[in-house]
């Protein structure tokens, strides 16, 4: 057995006493028989991206694997291409083009099938949301129109040719899924991303064929999609259809209470299961920041069981065990839906199931995982951070090998990265010692979650503070800043430094390298100043992002609640360009024009005086003088390393005595707080392992045969 294989054995959680399920949550595991096959219990991992798919097909198994492991009776793919016609590179989605793809998608049913789960599959074509980038071929719409990913290239409307490939393609599809060993393949028409949704859309499809104007010839594709697909696989697969019942727009689009009802009354008994939400992905996936309420999408969707008698499934990032039995025995649903809250904790079924509800790692809604997709990289979760890394470093959620010949760990600072790896360290058998420089633990989580519409991200602190708090192999210890020369007295040789990061206040950022000519008199302001409680007293405020992360928007919104008078200057053309990965940055744009906050777009700062701010343009040099009393800068993060240098030279003057130190999170560097959880999970890991076997599996690829 290699050393890799007995990365990742053991349960060091602790002991259950009990693993039966309440009566208040039985139902929640209650077979459900969906057309010819039955799930084992009503939590459904619906599809969602994983960045990995027909590219890293092994790794895609293994995630899927760790959810049908984790108790969902249902673990289904994500969209996966249909024909080389929806094309989707450089997005790395499911591909069932021909026979070839069927070995890839069996690693998936085979592993979700070990532990009892059915496999679902989502056959999608995406119509003009595939620019068919690597294929090159023709975009397909439902009308001419433009791509819907920015592209020179247009989509062409398809005609009866078209359609009735469009029809093949999806049958062959099918067979090809039920031969992969899938129990479930779906028909898309959700998110605006498939041709089938496009064709029901009023506002988008204005053919004047059998294939447009009134609703039943628009429903009139989607219908010979799920009824050829139950012709197909309908003997041994059962045939879901995902639909998006309302498209958040008002009387500007589809409407629940309108045709969104009048397509599930159409089609009602048709499929064996109805999955439905809300479009765009960005209504169906919005942050927490702006839809803070668990089971949101509710409302939308509860008339659903009154027309089928068909099982249905919907999501709204649950996560309370007490929402999901109430949908449930409210004959709202028949299966708890998740895609997010499946990501942060792929065990919260069993751990409904056991009781042992305090140890769900709960979703904050902050959408790394989402962005993971938009990056076209491997998943990743802020609350999980061994989400995407099941196949390549063989981690899972809940095991962890056993610690080796050392005893103790001193962990120096409790933000995201202390408190992941001061868990982790205990839960591999270490005595660990936690040193909090503050009155309170979490760090930046603490800060940042006490601004607007960040209360979720607490939870990331909430969760490790409480496991810690219960152990008795941990020491907390708060408002202790440790000097160099206190670590050497505690005697503890193994340390971890989580000491953060500060952010800078001399300009010094993505645009712009040079210190800032400052006026001493100035106040200026950095974003731990005002999370710290320090507010501009009087006038207007000019806050400057050249972040362009999320923070410049979220204390822009934040500051103009507590009344203060704001200039947004930022050297980018929009605010917080990259929410645009998180789905988010139209909505943070529209709340600081809603809220007539002043914004200018593509000016660098130059020189900071007495009263003023001056700034270039990007393009043209052109100067721009604001006004003003008080500047925030939200530029880059000096690390918080003093601590680590004077340990370094004190150790350096013991050569005889064996010491092990090391930066994790912001003070390694400065990141997301996905980061920060992530490096302090992989600093507890690799402790006390080979040097050679961590550089070895550093990056582990999964590499195409050229047989």
């Amino acid at each position: 057995m290699t050393a890799r294989t007995v990365y990742c054995l053991e349960y060091s959680l602790r002991s259950v006493e009990s693993t039966q399920v309440s009566n208040k949550y039985e139902t929640l595991f209650t077979p459900v028989k969906i057309g010819p096959v039955t799930a084992p219990n009503r939590f459904f991992q619906v599809p969602h991206c994983t960045g990995m798919g027909h590219l890293r097909p092994k790794a895609d198994a293994a995630t899927r694997a760790i959810k049908a492991e984790g108790g969902w009776g249902v673990v289904s793919t994500q969209e996966t291409e249909i024909h080389p016609s929806s094309d989707l590179t450089p997005y790395p989605e499911q591909r069932i083009w021909d026979e070839r793809d069927i070995p890839a998608l069996r690693l998936i049913t085979d592993s979700v099938h070990k532990h009892g789960s059915l496999a679902a599959i989502e056959l999608a074509h995406n119509g003009n949301h595939a620019i068919n980038q690597l294929t090159r071929a023709p975009i397909l719409g439902v009308n001419e129109m433009s791509a819907d990913i920015l592209s020179p290239r247009q989509a062409r409307q398809i005609d009866k040719s078209d359609i009735k490939n469009l029809r093949y393609w999806h049958r062959m599809a099918a067979r090809r899924a039920k031969e992969a060993g899938f129990d479930i393949v779906y028909a898309y028409a959700g998110h605006h991303m498939t041709l089938a949704h496009q064709f029901l859309l009023p506002n988008v499809n204005d053919r004047m064929d059998e294939y447009g104007g009134k609703l039943e010839n628009r429903v009139r594709l989607i219908k010979e999609l799920i009824e050829e697909t139950k012709e197909e696989v309908g003997d041994k697969c059962a045939v879901a259809f995902r639909f998006a019942v309302d498209e958040v727009k008002g009387a500007d689009g589809m409407q629940a209470r309108e045709e969104g009802r009048a397509v599930v009354e159409m089609l009602a008994e048709l499929p064996d299961l109805w999955d439905v939400n809300v479009s765009d992905w960005s209504n169906d996936s919005v942050t927490s920041r702006f839809e803070p309420n668990e089971g949101y999408q509710t409302s939308y969707i509860d008339f659903v069981k009154s027309v089928t008698s068909k099982p249905v499934v919907a999501v709204g990032r649950f996560t309370s065990p007490d929402l999901m039995a109430s949908l449930v025995n409210k004959g709202i649903v028949d299966f708890i839906g998740a895609a997010r809250p499946s990501i942060a904790d792929p065990f919260l079924p069993k751990k409904i199931e056991e009781g042992r509800f305090e140890d769900i790692r709960e979703c904050i809604g902050c959408n790394i995982c989402v962005a993971s997709d938009n990056l076209a990289i491997p998943i990743r979760c802020t609350q999980n951070p061994t989400m995407g890394e099941e196949w390549r470093r063989g981690w899972h959620p809940e095991k962890i090998q056993r610690k080796g010949s050392e005893e103790s760990a001193l962990v120096v600072g409790s933000g995201p990265a202390g408190l992941e790896c001061a868990m982790q360290l205990e839960r591999r058998g270490y005595k660990v010692t936690l040193a909090e420089a503050n009155e309170e633990y979490g760090g930046r989580v603490l800060s940042e979650s006490r601004l607007k519409g960040l209360n979720a991200w607490r939870r990331v602190a909430d969760y490790r503070i409480r496991y810690l708090q219960q152990s008795a192999n941990v020491d907390l210890f708060l408002d202790s800043r440790l000097t160099a020369e206190n670590v050497l007295e505690l005697g503890v040789k193994n340390v971890f430094l989580a000491t953060g990061s500060k952010w800078r206040s001399d300009g010094i950022g993505r645009s712009n390298r040079k210190t800032l000519r400052v006026q001493p008199a100035k106040n200026i302001f950095t974003p731990d100043d005002i999370m710290g409680g320090a507010l501009p007293k009087s006038g207007q405020l000019v806050i400057y992002d050249d972040d362009q992360i999320y923070l410049g928007g979220v204390l822009a919104d934040h500051l103009s609640d507590l009344g203060l008078d704001i200039v947004f200057v930022t050297p980018a053309n929009n605010v917080s360009p990259w929410c645009e990965n998180t789905l988010e940055q139209h909505r943070i744009q529209r709340s600081l024009i809603n809220k007539n906050i002043d914004l200018k777009f593509g000016y660098v700062i130059s020189e900071i005086s007495e009263d003023r701010v001056e700034f270039e343009c990007n393009y043209t040099g052109k100067k721009l003088d604001v006004t003003t009393q008080s500047v925030l800068l939200v530029t880059e993060r000096h690390r918080e390393i003093s601590l680590y240098e004077d340990l370094m030279k004190l150790v350096s003057e013991k050569d005889s005595q064996k010491f092990f130190l090391k930066l994790v999170g912001d003070a390694a560097a400065p990141g997301l707080i996905a980061d920060a959880v992530f490096d302090g999970h992989l600093a507890a890991r690799n402790f006390e392992r080979d040097e050679g076997e961590v550089e070895k599996e550093f990056y582990i690829r999964e590499i195409i045969s050229l047989k």
